[in-house]
């Protein structure tokens, strides 16, 4: 079997491995196309995902990182084309699309928009990115730490690459957290 070019981060707290959202989207995970390592993250102390996706990056050991909320799934081929799309546009960052259950796209305006580093747009977490990139600039434990992130990436002059395709879902629900603790089921 070929080795893994990707390892997918989900951080999780307690109430959803209960809840079996950690499992659900871990399956997803093993479902995959293409090898991938897995590696749950658990938010241990109850510090926020950004935290736990930190801990979880400690254990990559790929040239690639892909990371995917607790309670969301990806396609079984979503790697797969993610990678692709990075290794033919020499991008640093790909963020795909997603497909939303139980809520609507906050962000329909950007679904299919190329990324423009001069005015760069709220993407998810859902993202592929350099190894080395990722664990350069960590995630900070602050509301929005993905939008964070790809700020620092823009900063960075990182090559950022829209897949104007719908890779993943989105579940949203009253237990969402927004990685904040304390905040649903984060307890």
């Amino acid at each position: 079997m070929n080795e893994p070019l990707v390892s997918v981060v989900i951080p999780f707290h307690a109430a959803r491995e209960r809840n079996g959202m950690l499992e659900r989207a871990s399956a997803s995970v093993r479902a995959q196309t293409v090898p991938v390592k897995l590696i749950q993250a658990r938010d241990v102390y109850s510090m926020g995902a950004a935290i736990a996706r930190n801990h979880g990056l400690m254990e990559v050991d790929t040239p690639w990182v892909a990371f995917l909320d607790s309670d969301d799934t990806m396609d079984p081929d979503h790697v797969e084309k993610i990678l692709r799309c990075a290794e033919e546009t020499g991008a640093d960052y790909v963020y795909p699309w997603f497909r939303m259950v139980g809520g609507s796209d906050p962000f329909p305006m950007f679904f299919g928009r190329p990324w423009d580093n001069d005015a760069p747009h709220s993407t998810t977490i859902t993202i592929l990115v350099r190894t080395e990139i990722a664990k350069q600039l960590g995630f900070k434990n602050v509301a929005w730490e993905d939008w964070d992130f790809t700020l620092r990436c823009v900063a960075g002059g990182f090559k950022i690459v829209h897949l104007p395709e719908r890779t993943w879902t989105w579940y949203h629900h009253g237990a969402n957290t927004s990685g904040i603790p304390g905040r649903g089921d984060a307890h």
